[in-house]
């Protein structure tokens, strides 16, 4: 004799998915912040890596180029014609958002901060590393989330701040000459 099948109307639940349990829905601010650096001769290596981000990157990207100090700067809008992604030079407090490139103004300096931008002046005695600043608060404010990118120069501006974030878990690259 055979065993009798019952019939059901109910659906099989799905296997359980072990990644599926511990992955959290991304919230708003959840976005990478990315930071990236270059010296004053950085424009072609900003635009390619522009030219490459898809329209909607998920991320926000900050830029750091040293800058004449008491010049206005071009930058916002020269890349501004080479990307979709909108490009807005910063004002201290600004909050950061997703698919958005951030440029530094000339004369100051620049920190994340609770996701926020901060500018600072820029110190005539001192010796100016505005990418390290940069790289060094993002490490601070995103830890192991922190990303930064070196694109061009030979000084060492930025060194330090890739070491700190390296130290924080983050993830750095560097544009090889």
């Amino acid at each position: 004799m055979k065993p009798r099948r019952r019939s059901s109307t109910r659906t099989p639940a799905p296997p359980a998915d072990n990644d599926s349990k511990n992955s959290k829905p991304l919230k708003s601010n959840d976005f990478l912040i990315v930071g990236v650096g270059a010296s004053a001769g950085g424009l072609q290596a900003f635009t390619q890596l522009l030219r490459h981000l898809p329209r909607n990157p998920g991320m926000a990207l900050v830029l750091v180029q040293h800058l004449a100090p008491k010049h206005a700067s071009a930058l916002t809008e020269l890349l501004s014609r080479t990307t979709d992604i909108p490009v807005t030079e910063v004002q201290d407090g600004m909050a950061l958002e997703p698919d958005r490139v951030y440029v530094i103004p000339p004369d100051q300096d620049m920190a994340v901060f609770d996701r926020e931008l901060h500018l600072t002046p820029r110190a005539e005695t001192q010796l100016h590393l505005p990418i390290d600043r940069l790289f060094r608060s993002l490490a601070e404010d995103q830890g192991s989330k922190a990303i930064a990118v070196v694109l061009s120069g030979t000084a060492s501006d930025g060194t330090l701040g890739l070491k700190a974030i390296k130290a924080a878990g983050g993830i750095t690259f560097a544009q090889d000459p």
